[in-house]
């Protein structure tokens, strides 16, 4: 028999670890990240590994290279949503996971997607709701270096970024 606060949990826990927990939302069936600790700014969360590697994007991949995509590894953090205010950060060069803000047990672990992403395979609009949210998700090369500027990007990224200024100027 379930408890009566698990019932009243407004999702299901699908799969917990030390470092956090994949949320399913019992209403829409969407998935979410959230820690299990606390982390502090610049805190290693993890470290992660490509589980493969793609020519193409998918909608759970993370670009690494003009034509390489990767899975993660581990698959738990495939859940980490979009915010337009992250609260984590993909290092595609040291292949950590790390916090960009501090963080408590419960809070949903978030991340930039044109952070990694130059253009989107399903590019969205975003309802994140945090202040001077985007609206249109699609990809840095679809945001001005201004906007860019406010957040931490890829090497990859940074580099489409630098190179495209470069080119406009």
């Amino acid at each position: 028999m379930k408890s009566n606060r698990a019932a009243a949990l407004p999702h299901r826990i699908i799969e917990s670890n030390d470092l956090a927990q994949v949320w399913q939302d019992k209403q829409t069936g969407e998935y979410s990240l959230h820690a299990n600790q606390s982390f502090q700014p610049n805190q290693v969360i993890t470290r992660f590994k490509a589980g493969a590697i793609l020519s193409k994007p998918t909608y759970l991949t993370v670009q690494t290279g003009t034509s390489t995509h990767i899975t993660l590894s581990p698959t738990f953090l495939q859940y980490a949503n979009h915010s337009c205010a992250p609260n984590t950060f993909f290092d595609t060069a040291l292949f950590e996971f790390i916090a960009l803000k501090k963080i408590e047990p419960g809070d949903e672990l978030t991340f930039f997607y044109p952070s990694t992403e130059w253009n989107m395979q399903q590019p969205f609009s975003c309802h994140c709701q945090q202040k001077g949210c985007l609206g249109s998700i699609n990809g840095a090369a679809h945001l001005p270096p201004a906007v860019l500027e406010r957040y931490r990007l890829t090497q990859f990224i940074a580099e489409q970024v630098s190179q495209q200024s470069s080119l406009t100027a």
